[in-house]
């Protein structure tokens, strides 16, 4: 598999997807066919979210068409030579990845070698489950199983900030929650600006880097440029 899931589309006073396009360029090469899927909007129109890809990916030589404008949606994936995932409610994009038969559309032809570019719940969807996302639950979800493309839990927007005055829980206390629950999860916390470079059983960190967690044990930091099994096993 080939997969490049980003933390973020956009960085404070940067433009969209300005921060990775040169990840972008490397991973997609050139002149493809690219399906995107834009369900994760909520407030914004689909139209107007598949335009803002269009108008990124363009320059970059590549045809953008969104799957929520086409009648036979799994039909028009079959033509795309790249999958692009946007970000946005991540309970929102699973609802409608299994509502459109996406969702395992996706993934056969993933696991079949389609490059797959998330961020944020386009890469939280790319895990076993959603768990570990940010989003609020703004709607109902069939289940919170994903695709399983990779074998751990990612946290995008990560930060280990509290900002002064508040009385709530941190970041790292909610991931701790869910490892509590579940035990022989590993989730890996990607700061704003860090994506993960994925070619079949080993990955990249690149950017800004990460923070691994399992329970039991203390968070261990992952530098950019650090290549590791896909398993996660050795961060």
């Amino acid at each position: 598999m080939q997969l490049l899931l980003l933390s973020n589309s956009t960085l404070a006073g940067g433009a969209f997807l300005e921060w990775p396009q040169e990840h972008l360029r490397q991973f997609l090469g050139g002149g493809k066919r690219i399906a995107f899927v834009p369900y994760a909007a909520v407030t914004t129109g689909l139209d107007h979210y598949a335009k803002l890809v269009q108008e990124a990916l363009g320059p970059l030589g590549h045809e953008v068409f969104s799957l929520h404008a086409e009648q036979d949606k799994v039909k028009a994936l079959a033509t795309a030579e790249a999958v692009l995932v946007g970000g946005g409610n991540t309970f929102q994009l699973l609802r409608t990845l299994y509502g459109t038969e996406l969702l395992r559309a996706i993934r056969v032809r993933v696991m079949g070698g389609l490059p797959y570019v998330g961020w944020s719940a386009g890469s939280n969807v790319a895990c076993p489950t959603i768990m570990t996302t940010n989003d609020m639950p703004i709607t109902e979800v069939p289940t919170l199983r994903a695709m399983g493309l990779v074998p751990f839990q990612i946290n995008p927007h990560y930060s280990d900030a509290k900002p002064a005055g508040q009385g709530g829980e941190t970041r790292d206390q909610r991931i701790a929650e869910f490892l509590e629950v579940n035990r022989k999860a590993v989730v890996a916390g990607l700061r704003e600006g860090t994506l993960l470079h994925v070619e079949g059983d080993r990955l990249t960190v690149e950017g800004a880097g990460m923070r691994v967690f399992r329970h039991g044990q203390e968070p261990k930091d992952v530098a950019g440029g650090v290549e590791l099994r896909t398993s996660l096993a050795d961060a």
